[in-house]
């Protein structure tokens, strides 16, 4: 069973998605939500395992069918991959038990379209094979596509339509980057083309360069980076907030991405293509956390606002993945872990925010008092020290870190002066929000059949995300080692490529 671990966290919620859309769990509502959130847990503490077995043997690989490279499937097992397994499948928990309050009843199928959503995050993490990367790509943007319209309108509709049409000519680049460099290196095992890269002469050189900023151009989509961002806020605003809060891991999938292919594929030992994404990276990494600031004062309502934050981070850990130092990498990935979890709390607390001001929802303006203001303002507080990057929660820690990384980068005179101002706005913009939504108000609130109180699995979902801030500050020791020691074996992958290529044998 241990040598199958690595496939579990695939395996699992395939299995529950298709189990979800058979009776009874298909047609009885409380057996589904029931079903849908142990098997959600039991992918979660499949992953742990997982994270568990690498910690104590190592990079795990798993040649599916005992086939090798370059013709065979691979699923690479490392710190790094296991541990953005594990936060995700803890978003699926989460955002399973806060949909069973009664999200899920308004569309068809949430349940089995959020495990295959993981199931296709999951892949994505764990594939060492570039063409296998693609298809977990379609695989988790079918399932999104699907959500987006879960309990949609007319204006959701709109966002979701754009979403389709910019992953549509995304995944149609990805196809012609994958043709280009199989046509090249005779391989898409990465591990494989690691090695073929650095072999390259004359026009192939080109030709590989050619095909490795088309996929620059793909991750910078899937990633919302500047100037491909402008899909993401309308889309994660009129999204359903538990939606949109599973959505919080989905740009990380494009950042992960830039971080595995530019580190391993044109990293150090890449000949002539070492680093060659490296300056492009770094400008559109300043630019998108420049708008995003911007989106981030401008901003409507909570939703929209958190959505521009998402924007914010993603600018943030590009420009860590760009410096291309283990160090970097460290902060990036510790700081990966912060944003996805604390932008997810701030998109379910602007739900819960929302229900209780009746026609105001969550938009930025004076309206009704919340019916439970000590409760979702505390939590609101927690999210927004966090977010802001004030002590003493991870929010300061990944701050402080990734500062300290940039200090001795190129072009360090133009991030340090950015950054702060960005999160100066950012202070500004989650100041006046909760301003406005907590305190200026008409002091009436909604009649008792307007009311709507946050329930026991939503406030237990929220809590699960709005607990992991101080939990990351106080046992940061542990995850600064731990974040160190997966971005060393990002860097020095070489020494796993033979294995990897032998499919662990």
């Amino acid at each position: 069973m241990m040598q199958h671990l690595s496939f579990l966290p695939i395996l699992l919620p395939m299995l529950a998605g298709v189990t979800l859309l058979m009776p009874p769990f298909g047609s009885h509502k409380k057996i589904r939500r029931i079903a849908s959130v142990t098997m959600s847990i039991v992918v979660f503490f499949a992953s742990l395992a997982l994270l568990l077995k690498v910690q104590t043997d190592g990079v795990v690989v798993y040649a599916i069918g005992d086939w090798s490279a370059p013709f065979g499937i691979v699923l690479v097992a490392d710190a790094l991959s296991t541990l953005l397994v594990c936060l995700t499948t803890l978003l699926g928990v989460v955002c399973t038990l806060y949909a069973s309050a009664g999200d899920d009843e308004k569309g068809s199928f949430f349940h089995p379209l959020t495990h295959f959503l993981i199931l296709g995050v999951n892949g994505a993490f764990l594939t060492g094979d570039a063409f296998n990367l693609f298809v977990f790509f379609e695989v988790l943007l079918i399932a999104s596509y699907s959500l987006l319209m879960h309990g949609g309108d007319k204006k959701n509709t709109r966002a979701a339509l754009q979403y389709v049409i910019m992953n549509l000519v995304g995944s149609a680049i990805f196809l012609i980057a994958l043709g280009v460099l199989y046509g090249v290196l005779g391989t898409l095992n990465m591990a494989d083309m690691a090695q073929q890269v650095s072999q390259l002469q004359g026009d192939d050189v080109y030709l590989a360069k050619i095909g490795g900023l088309l996929l620059l151009v793909v991750f910078a989509l899937k990633g919302a980076l500047l100037p491909l961002h402008l899909w993401l806020p309308n889309t994660y605003a009129t999204a359903m907030p538990v939606v949109a809060a599973l959505f919080a891991i989905m740009t990380k999938v494009g950042v992960y991405s830039m971080m595995r292919v530019y580190t391993l594929i044109f990293g150090d030992e890449a000949g002539e293509l070492s680093h060659m994404a490296q300056s492009w990276l770094w400008w559109f990494a300043l630019a998108t956390i420049a708008v995003g600031a911007v989106g981030v004062l401008a901003s409507k309502s909570l939703r929209k606002l958190t959505a521009n934050l998402v924007i914010v981070s993603v600018g943030t850990l590009v420009a860590l993945v760009a410096i291309q130092t283990v160090e970097a990498s460290a902060a990036a990935i510790y700081y990966l872990i912060h944003s996805t979890l604390v932008t997810a709390a701030l998109f379910l607390l602007a739900d819960l925010i929302g229900r209780q001001r009746g026609k105001y929802t969550d938009q930025i303006t004076a309206g009704h008092a919340i019916m439970q203001p000590r409760l979702l303002g505390c939590c609101f507080l927690v999210a927004a020290v966090t977010v802001i990057g004030m002590p003493p929660l991870s929010g300061f820690i990944a701050k402080v870190w990734l500062l300290k990384e940039t200090l001795h980068a190129n072009y360090a005179f133009v991030f340090w002066p950015l950054y702060l101002i960005a999160s100066l706005a950012v202070l500004v913009g989650v100041t006046k929000a909760g301003v406005t939504l907590f305190w200026r108000h008409q002091n009436t609130v909604l009649a008792n059949n307007e009311q709507q109180g946050v329930n026991l699995p939503q406030i237990i979902a929220l809590l699960i995300l709005i607990v992991a801030a101080p939990l990351m500050s106080i046992f940061a020791g542990p995850l600064s080692e731990y974040a160190l020691g997966a971005a060393s074996q990002l860097h020095d992958f070489n020494d796993n490529i033979d294995m990897i290529l032998s499919g662990g044998q």
